[in-house]
């Protein structure tokens, strides 16, 4: 029956807060005003204005509050970027980029920072909408503005509906989730690629990351998550008190998988094309990213020569994939390929490596015997490479970190120390059930004498180490390549005239996902080898690795390609 204006906007679109007050729907301006009822009970002919306060919609029976999906990803994206900044990322990352892509995602799936248009039909079952109706005192901070990103902006403005809107939607999904909109949210259309996930956290983070060109790849982002340096597993156990999780939140923030390589690098590229985004900062060749600088990490990583790496800058330069235009993403463009840095550098260490020893589980045998003979009576200079020196100690290492890695993920129980229930019947079962389990730990703990685990490593950059200090000879940094090089007309070559293509003609279908075919009994075992150790230390299936180097291979000899018929993977270089 209040049909003035509004002194703010001019809107007359007024709804009523808990504590009885008007506000404005479309400003969240609240006034002075308050309703006046007719309390029958009191006197017949009586008028009363009193100001009905009721339960607090912040607070519920068990001591928590409402709160939005959304919300919960803003705390998870909040915690991460903070152990990031705690790794040694620049502190502009959480405050100014992160937040604003957070927020500009925000208003784009028209959860926050948008106003409905009067009049509109509340949908009750589309999450944009409903993810963010509000039931409570708009003058009441929410939680998407306690845990802001950056404290030092103002108050999210989120999409008001009517009031009687979410009371029903809370009413109907209260039982079966600790979220207001927990429910709606899994009912979303599936077809809806950029619904927020867990794994799309980590894709906000790497593409805070390379628009900061911060030296951190995707695989070494990933290896945080899994060794719990960046929260993820288990990341709701840092909820709030008040954020009660329980019922189908549990299949929102509960993971129980690893992140996969492929499925945060590919959403990263859907959210910056989703948010128009404009050309990242240039990739330089003072970048950490770019492939000369890369090449140089992950040759000390594995063991290899120096020298190696005036051959990956000429590999870098004669394809052309270390210009700016190249390595540089451009949201939006699917002419341009688009470029996984870390992949991209080993890959070009791959080819470098079969320019030089061929890899076809006989040459490099061949040089190694020669390498071998010449250390023997070697007394000047550094010692010849031997490769297959090197492939033992590689061998060695890497099974005894393989094999490790294998049983912490064997090992790692994926049940969080906080109790979780999908039915609030049965939380007082499950948490008495919980507390006969530590209890049960703790005492079996005790009979059998176990020790409590080491505390976690400080973070590396290097999964592998080698220490030039070292009198067994298991450092190659400083082996020479003088075995496999000859001079010719004032700039060294290989030794090897020949070269073997992976793959003739590279996949052109969308459907496959890679460029060219790879099973291991196709390929020479020391090719295979090289892969299996980059897959290492990338964290990714050799096959992706295989496409990279077959990428650059069609790069480096496109003009002999032409030239060659397409049943000989032999070529002169």
């Amino acid at each position: 029956d209040f049909n003035e204006r509004c002194a703010q906007c001019s809107e007359v679109n007024w709804g009523l807060t808990d504590g009885g007050r008007f506000y404005c729907r479309s400003c969240h301006n609240v006034i002075e005003r308050t309703r006046e009822i007719i309390n029958a009970d009191f006197a017949s002919n009586a008028r009363v204005q009193t100001i009905s306060r009721g339960l607090s919609k912040e607070e519920n029976n068990d001591g928590g509050c409402e709160w939005y999906v959304c919300e919960g990803f803003q705390l998870v994206l909040k915690k991460q970027a903070e152990a990031l900044e705690t790794l040694g990322v620049c502190p502009q990352m959480k405050d100014e980029i992160l937040c604003n892509f957070w927020r500009h995602y925000l208003q784009k799936t028209k959860q926050a920072y948008c106003k409905r248009p009067v009049g509109e039909p509340i949908k009750a079952l589309s999450v944009c909408d409903s993810s963010t109706d509000v039931d409570s005192d708009p003058g009441r901070p929410s939680l998407l503005h306690l845990l802001s990103l950056s404290e030092s902006e103002g108050d999210l403005q989120t999409d008001c509906s009517f009031a009687s809107s979410t009371s029903r939607i809370s009413e109907s999904t209260s039982v079966c989730s600790g979220s207001v909109d927990g429910s709606l949210y899994l009912l979303k259309n599936q077809k809806d690629k950029l619904r927020m996930t867990m794994p799309m956290t980590l894709s906000f983070c790497y593409m805070a990351l390379l628009w900061l060109r911060e030296p951190m790849t995707l695989s070494d982002l990933l290896r945080f998550v899994v060794e719990g340096h960046i929260p993820y597993l288990n990341v709701f156990q840092l909820f709030p008190e008040k954020m009660k999780l329980c019922g189908l939140d549990l299949k929102i923030f509960c993971v129980e998988s690893w992140p996969l390589y492929e499925e945060v690098y590919s959403k990263m590229l859907e959210l910056a094309a989703f948010l128009d985004l404009p050309r990242f900062p240039d990739i330089t060749e003072s970048c950490f990213l770019h492939p000369d600088m890369l090449c140089m990490k992950y040759l000390m990583e594995a063991n290899l020569p120096d020298e190696l790496h005036t051959w990956t800058c000429r590999v870098v330069k004669k394809t052309c994939i270390g210009e700016a235009d190249f390595l540089t993403l451009l949201p939006g463009n699917k002419s341009t390929r688009k470029v996984k840095y870390d992949v991209l550098a080993v890959a070009v260490i791959v080819v470098v490596l079969k320019l030089l020893f061929l890899l076809d589980d006989h040459y490099e045998w061949l040089l190694s015997d020669f390498a071998e003979e010449q250390n023997k009576n070697n007394t000047e200079g550094g010692p010849y490479f031997e490769f297959k020196k090197w492939y033992e100690v590689i061998k060695c290492s890497l099974d005894v970190k393989q094999k490790k890695l294998d049983e912490e993920r064997a090992k790692y129980l994926w049940r969080c120390e906080m109790p979780l229930f999908y039915s609030a019947k049965n939380k007082s079962r499950i948490f008495k059930r919980r507390q006969m389990v530590v209890n049960l730990q703790n005492q079996f703990g005790k009979l059998s004498g176990s020790v409590q685990p080491a505390e976690k490593p400080s973070p590396s950059c290097f999964q592998l180490t080698w220490s030039e200090e070292n009198t067994d000879g298991s450092c190659f940094h400083r082996h020479s390549l003088k075995g496999i090089l000859q001079e010719k007309c004032g700039l060294l070559k290989a030794m090897n005239p020949d070269y073997w293509l992976c793959t003739v003609k590279l996949c052109t279908e969308k459907s496959c996902g890679h460029l060219a075919h790879y099973k291991e009994v196709d390929f020479p075992q020391s090719y295979h080898f090289v892969l299996r150790l980059f897959s290492f230390l990338l964290r990714i299936q050799p096959s992706y690795i295989h496409d990279e180097v077959c990428a650059i291979e069609h790069k480096l000899f496109n003009k002999k390609l032409s030239k060659t018929p397409k049943y000989n993977t032999v070529i002169r270089k």
